[in-house]
């Protein structure tokens, strides 16, 4: 087979309907526009309904909200605790490990064993992790969160619209 001998499959290519081409062919004289006007003359773009508001623009959205007061917690599992050899687990030294970010609230979660005694001073405790600190022989300390009501997020992409 050779560049010259290929060609389409029969019946995949079809001719372009040849409109507005005088009274001769199907698509004579106005080609399937009607009489005069706006959208005889020239294109009007999608969704435009004659200066009316459109559909788009009429329906509600944004449904719902973004909670402004959520506290966002980093979570730390109890295996990590074990594999990062620490005795004296708090965020400072988790920030120092790489195993949070900076200025992040720590939340210790249950996932995972411990099998050594543990001080660990974090923000929040799962029901789980400190079952399985204190069964450990380890102790906890909570932390107080760095505000006392939390302020609202401001900005467009925040409010509830």
């Amino acid at each position: 087979m050779k560049v010259h001998d290929l060609q389409p499959a029969p019946g995949s290519r079809k001719r372009a309907k040849r409109v507005a081409r005088g009274i001769g062919g199907k698509g004579a004289k106005t080609a399937g526009r009607g009489m005069k006007g706006q959208r005889a003359r020239n294109t009007v773009r999608v969704g435009f309904e004659g200066g009316q508001m459109p559909l788009l623009q009429r329906i509600p959205k944004l449904k719902g909200f973004k909670n402004p007061f959520r506290v966002e917690y980093q979570a730390v599992n109890l295996d990590t605790l074990e594999a990062c050899g620490l005795d004296e687990v708090s965020p400072e030294a988790l920030y120092a490990k790489g195993l949070v970010g900076k200025k992040s609230l720590v939340k210790v979660l249950g996932r995972g064993v411990l099998t050594r005694a543990v001080t660990v001073r974090a923000h929040a405790f799962s029901a789980s992790a400190e079952a399985a600190i204190t069964a450990a022989g380890g102790s906890m300390e909570k932390l107080p969160l760095p505000f006392a009501v939390r302020p609202p997020a401001s900005g467009n992409a925040l409010m509830n619209r």
